[in-house]
């Protein structure tokens, strides 16, 4: 592993558990056992290495987008939230100190409407999916809605536990409580039987990411 590669991973650790905010470029390099000096080497400023974490960010969700519901709606959508979980934790911090550090790295500013247009009509195409089915009783005319209230729900809700004060460090389960929460708009309408599965799968999930 490069210097660069490891410095990268420590900061994303590390931001992830303490906030953007709170980890100076002496606790970073300290974490990764190399002078500061070292560290400007691979990084000549904050907005830099902010910069380098926002690449990752960006391929993962480029990757997550292309997925779409297949043979079993309901698994699919399932595997869709799973990836969704994924990447809140693997980037908790941009999800959640956002004000710590202004307007983002340069890959999540420019591409983040653009992203947020694409989650809309992924989520859109699952839910869609659930209707064809059977298992969700939603009129076509409002499954746009539904997509965009679903994914700001999950897009800011550790944002949203962060303002109120609730925890929302790894193993507090805000990730859970963010994914369940978003099902609260439309489980009165799903089968029950799948609105159970459903449950049952976020809380594995949980407990799988818990275990890791």
């Amino acid at each position: 592993m490069s210097t660069r590669t490891r410095i990268v991973d420590t900061a994303l650790t590390l931001f992830n558990q303490q906030g953007y905010g709170v980890v100076t470029t002496a606790m970073l390099a300290s974490a990764c056992g190399i002078a500061e000096g070292n560290l400007w080497y691979h990084f000549k400023t904050r907005r830099a290495l902010l910069d380098a974490i926002g690449e990752r960010f960006a391929t993962a969700i480029e990757m997550r987008l292309t997925m779409r519901p297949g043979s079993d709606p309901l698994v699919d959508y399932a595997a869709m939230l799973e990836a969704v979980m994924a990447e809140f934790r693997a980037f908790r911090f941009i999800y959640r100190d956002q004000q710590a550090y202004g307007e983002g790295a340069a890959p999540v500013r420019e591409n983040a409407p653009r992203w947020l247009e694409m989650t809309f009509v992924q989520t859109e195409t699952y839910l869609a999916a659930l209707v064809d089915a059977g298992l969700l009783d939603w009129p076509r005319e409002r499954l746009r809605d539904l997509a965009i209230n679903a994914t700001i729900i999950l897009r800011y809700g550790l944002e949203h536990y962060r303002e109120l004060g609730e925890p929302i460090e790894a193993g507090a389960g805000a990730v859970r409580r963010t994914l369940k929460r978003h099902l609260t708009l439309f489980e009165h309408r799903l089968d029950p039987a799948a609105a159970e599965r459903l449950h049952i799968a976020i809380d594995a999930m949980e407990a799988e990411a818990l275990a890791a």
